[in-house]
Parts: structure tokens; sequence; C-alpha cells
């Protein structure tokens, strides 16, 4: 298989789950779908990499993860409130819900509830130990079960299926379709050109700026 083959079917078979996880995160359709660019984006370029990987698909998941939950988000121009737009009134209380834990707890909750991964895993991923990732997740579910009626009538031990089921609903309610696969890795190869065009420029300008300094004085 080409690496253009390879990334393709990476692609098709992750990139609508990556996107509807990173919704869960962000709450903003528009960033998760940023998101899932920028994930694959690192991907493409980092191929040779990427494609001996343990888990490819964890590693693309992993960096749209950190996009997704990036606080910078707040302070650019297309930032708005969270809304799931068109969504039932639960579906909206669990976003707000979802979106005041703290991201470690966040991201633990949607690896474990709403991805499905075991504690090991998700733990991996997580980059800390089980013990530690488990301790976010009850802490998570026992934070949401505070703030959703449905959820705090269950016990404990079944707050993971039906937060998994709640969190279904809300991600069908709110779909963030990705590109054809051509089209994305087209636009990763693009992204990566302006990139270093932009650095190539800066350097340009940075010993322009230097020798003009050097020959004024």
């Amino acid at each position: 298989m080409t690496p253009v083959h390879a990334f393709d079917a990476l692609y098709l078979r992750n990139a609508g789950p990556i996107g509807q996880q990173a919704y869960l995160l962000c709450g903003r359709r528009d960033t998760a779908a940023r998101a899932v660019a920028h994930g694959f984006r690192l991907a493409w370029e980092r191929w040779p990499q990427v494609a001996v990987d343990r888990d490819p698909a964890g590693w693309v998941r992993a960096a749209a993860y950190e996009y997704a939950l990036s606080p910078w988000h707040r302070f650019r121009p297309w930032a708005r409130a969270p809304l799931a737009l068109g969504a039932g009134r639960e579906e909206q209380e669990l976003l707000d819900a979802l979106l005041g834990l703290p991201a470690g707890q966040r991201r633990a909750v949607v690896l474990r509830d709403a991805l499905g991964l075991g504690p090991a895993e998700a733990a991996a991923e997580a980059e800390c130990t089980t013990a530690a990732a488990e301790a976010r997740v009850r802490s998570g579910r026992d934070a949401l079960a505070a703030a959703l009626p449905r959820l705090a009538a269950v016990a404990p031990e079944r707050r993971g299926e039906v937060l998994g089921a709640m969190m279904e609903a809300l991600t069908a309610s709110q779909p963030v379709p990705p590109l054809p696969a051509s089209r994305a890795r087209l636009e990763c190869e693009r992204t990566s050109r302006r990139q270093v065009q932009a650095a190539v420029a800066l350097v340009v300008v940075t010993v322009g700026a230097t020798a003009a300094g050097l020959f004024t004085g």
C-alpha cells in the first residue's frame, strides 16, 4: 500500500469519529472540524513515523484532542459560545456540563465513555497512570451526575453506560462531516506549504533587518 492509500484509508476510518469526539471536548462543530484537520495534517507531515506507530488512529486522535482542548480558542475571531444547535434541552445541558469539567476529566470521560476505551488504553492516550485516569473518570462522572438528573438517577456503576448513550445522542444531533480524503490530503499539503513559506519569509525579514542594522551601525 502506498503512503497515499494508507493515509486515505486511515482518514476514511477515523475522521468522522474523531470529529464527533472533538466536538464533545470543545463544543463547537467548526473547531472540531479544525481539530480533525490539524491532527491529520500533522500525521501526513510525519507519515513515516505515524505509519509504523503501534496505533496510527490513536496518534491522530491525540493530536486532534490537544487542538480541541486548547484554551487559546477563546481568543480567536471565530470563537463563540458553544451551542448544540437544534438539539433538545438534555443535549444542551450535557454539552454545558461537559464543558464545565476540567480538561483532563473531560478527555478521560470521552475516551472511556464515548470512545469506549478500557482503563489501560485510556490512560495511555491521556499519558498518565491507569489509577490517575480512572480517578479523572470517576470525578468527571460524579460532576456530570450532579448537573444531569438522568445520570444522577442511575447507580454509579452504570453511569459510564448511560453517559455513553447520552453523548452518542448529542453527537448524532451535531454532525461534524469530514472532507473527502483526497481533499483533506490536499489541504494538509497546502497548509504545510504555507507554513514553510511563512517560515522562510520570517527568516528573510530577520536577516534583512539584521543586515540593515549592521550597515547602519
